[in-house]
């Protein structure tokens, strides 16, 4: 990401940040004063964060305005992290610090050995430098290899080769930690990393000190700590320590989105749709990631990522634009019948349950069935779709598939005045290109299918899957 050009008239010395009237504050301060600021304004906090506004929003702005430092329990998939980084629109868009300073320290208050001596010895002649917002958040994916000196700092050998010795504070070189001085740190997966190396982060959120192979520097660091987790150890990676979950002062759980129409909203938002994808087919798609997370049959501790339903439509997208290619018909726009690419594809972004090998294809089959007999029921409810049926059973068969162009099953059903109340429901007008009329049609005869094949008991939550 390239930072924006500074503005004009920053002041350049510590002499000039002084006479501006500038006052340093806390990063922790710096967010609550900025977050109280746009609640009130009534601006748009957290762009692109789907489904949160009634449940984990709240929490985190009263975390935040409490000066907490914020955990996120939550399974994979649930927008923790997009949700962190975009802490960094709470922050000051330009912060002054002391230019050349190894960890970005304000010209008011340094607070390594090297930045106090030249403060002192060149008063208020000290340099400063402006550092972008972007600049200020720093994010490490905790891993087993993870050490205290990617996180803390460790003994800089070519400083001592130089002649400096170890006893000096000036032979550390800093890990990411202090060098998010005055920003924000987060720690994905936090569980990931060792005991012994959550240990050393102990001191950084309590006491904001260090300790290096000895040393115990007294630097007053100033970061906002905030870390990710799932909140069962189902893959046995490892857990979060007593006294280092003790630390954080909130641990908000996030979820899944709670309805639909949220799935829906988020998936068209994050989804790459080269082909045209209508709504009804996305809430298909979102209907069945529900299902999948409440299903017995699926390992609900790994959960079912929103990249599912993200990637199911770039599936069904995909397909549609592959039958463009074969058939000539343009525009590209998916069918009810691109769904039956989905379980195949995707199948591997699911945990099961033990005792479900050999079943999984039928469990993901049935629930996409189900998926799309909730859906039409919904669009079409009060529509007598029998004249569409009796016209299907009285010499006009449909032949559809990834190869039947839309102007081919529309030509093979006669006029008919449900038709146009399907596609109305569908918001499909007269003149639309065929591939859009044909998926509101396919959508309607796969709804009577699917009704003669689920029968009455659709809806019900059963082992044995028809």
């Amino acid at each position: 990401m390239t930072t924006p050009t500074q503005p004009e008239g920053l002041p350049r010395t510590a002499g000039e940040l002084r006479s501006s009237g500038h006052v340093p504050r806390s990063v922790k301060a710096e967010l609550r004063a900025n977050l109280l600021t746009a609640l009130r304004s009534g601006r748009a906090l957290w762009p692109g964060i789907v489904g949160f506004d009634q449940t984990v929003l709240p929490q985190l702005e009263r975390a935040l305005i409490a000066g907490h430092d914020v955990v996120l329990l939550g399974e994979r998939g649930q927008g923790k992290t997009r949700l962190l980084r975009s802490l960094v629109e709470l922050l000051d868009e330009w912060t002054p610090v002391i230019e050349g300073s190894e960890l970005g320290e304000h010209p008011l208050r340094p607070i390594t050995p090297a930045s106090r001596r030249r403060a002192v010895e060149l008063g208020d002649d000290l340099p400063v430098a402006w550092r972008h917002r972007s600049e200020r958040y720093v994010e490490k994916l905790a891993t087993p290899d993870t050490s205290v000196g990617d996180l803390v700092g460790d003994v800089d050998p070519v400083k001592v080769a130089e002649g400096r010795s170890l006893g000096d504070p000036e032979t550390i070189h800093f890990g990411l930690v202090p060098r998010a001085h005055r920003g924000i740190v987060t720690v994905n997966e936090l569980p990931d990393l060792a005991e012994r190396i959550q240990v050393a982060l102990l001191n950084v959120m309590e006491e904001r000190d260090i300790q290096i192979r000895g040393y115990s520097l007294r630097l007053p660091l100033d970061v906002l700590l905030v870390a990710t987790a799932n909140p069962e150890d189902y893959t046995n990676r490892g857990r979060i320590i007593t006294p280092l979950k003790d630390r954080f002062g909130a641990e908000i759980r996030t979820h899944y989105p709670l309805d639909v129409d949220d799935e829906v909203s988020l998936v068209r938002q994050e989804a790459d749709l080269p082909a045209e994808v209508g709504d009804h087919l996305l809430e298909v798609l979102a209907r069945f990631v529900g299902h999948l997370r409440e299903s017995a049959a699926v390992d609900q501790r790994s959960g079912v990522s929103a990249r599912f339903a993200i990637a199911a439509a770039e599936t069904v997208s995909a397909a549609a634009l592959h039958r463009s290619a074969v058939t000539g018909e343009h525009p590209a726009v998916a069918r009810p019948v691109d769904l039956a690419a989905v379980p195949a594809v995707l199948r591997g972004k699911i945990e099961f349950e033990a005792g479900e090998e050999g079943r999984e294809d039928e469990l993901l089959g049935y629930l996409l069935r189900r998926s799309v007999a909730d859906t039409a029921r919904g669009l079409f409810a009060g529509l007598d779709l029998q004249s569409l049926a009796q016209a299907v059973v009285d010499g006009h068969p449909v032949a559809t598939g990834e190869r039947v162009a839309g102007r081919d099953v529309l030509t093979a059903l006669p006029e008919l005045p449900v038709l146009h109340q399907v596609a109305e429901r569908l918001g499909v007008r007269a003149g639309d290109p065929p591939g859009r009329i044909a998926s509101a049609v396919e959508l309607a005869l796969e709804s009577l299918y699917l009704a003669k094949r689920l029968g009455k008991d659709a809806d019900d939550d059963r082992s044995v899957y028809s």
